[in-house]
């Protein structure tokens, strides 16, 4: 219930305040496992990406944000998990790829972290590793103007979210840098995503 209501009141405010673009919501699967795999520059990209998903987002978030008192409560009713930055979080990495198996819909952030240039950063292999253990696929997600909300004179910026074409795991090999190579190619995508004149 809460979650809806924030999902309204966020789609009318990046509609309406950020005249938001929106392309390629055809190329989310209505149902079974998936990932949404974006990238990071600013506290604005989770709400973004996931306010014109038809669907749940479960996003995994550091962990310092759920001890934050009040908005820690806010983001777990609205779907999200922490996880440990720093080092590999099994735990994480179970209720992700649980929810997977589930049928729900998984937000995560290859870059493992912000970028301050608004440039791509090399992808974390968490993600492959995911969606391997998973068996599901990743929709590449480029979320754009973020990072000028707020910003000395672009206070209100035009947003846009692309969604790409879901792309499958389909390697026989698993060792690390197979992963690496997969995540990698998921920010690729996001890259040409970002980059598209023609969305």
């Amino acid at each position: 219930m809460l979650y809806d209501i924030v999902r309204i009141i966020l789609i009318v405010i990046f509609r309406c305040l950020f005249r938001c673009k929106v392309v390629g919501r055809e190329n989310i699967p209505k149902q079974g496992g998936v990932i949404i795999a974006a990238n990071h520059l600013s506290l604005w990209d989770p709400p973004l990406a996931a306010a014109f998903v038809p669907r749940y987002v479960h996003f995994m978030a550091k962990e310092e944000l759920f001890k934050i008192p009040i908005f820690g409560y806010i983001i777990r009713k609205l779907h999200s998990f922490p996880v440990r930055r720093g080092a590999v979080d099994r735990g994480a990495i179970r209720m992700a790829i649980t929810l997977l198996n589930d049928g729900h819909c998984l937000g995560l952030f290859p870059e493992g972290t912000r970028s301050k240039t608004g440039m791509i950063k090399k992808a974390e292999p968490g993600l492959a590793l995911i969606a391997l253990k998973a068996g599901v696929p990743v929709v590449p997600t480029a979320v754009i103007g973020t990072n000028k909300i707020m910003a000395k004179g672009s206070f209100l910026p035009k947003l846009e979210v692309r969604y790409g074409k879901p792309i499958q795991f389909e390697s026989e090999q698993t060792d690390k840098a197979t992963l690496q190579q997969f995540s990698q190619r998921i920010m690729d995508e996001v890259e040409k995503l970002m980059k598209d004149e023609r969305a």
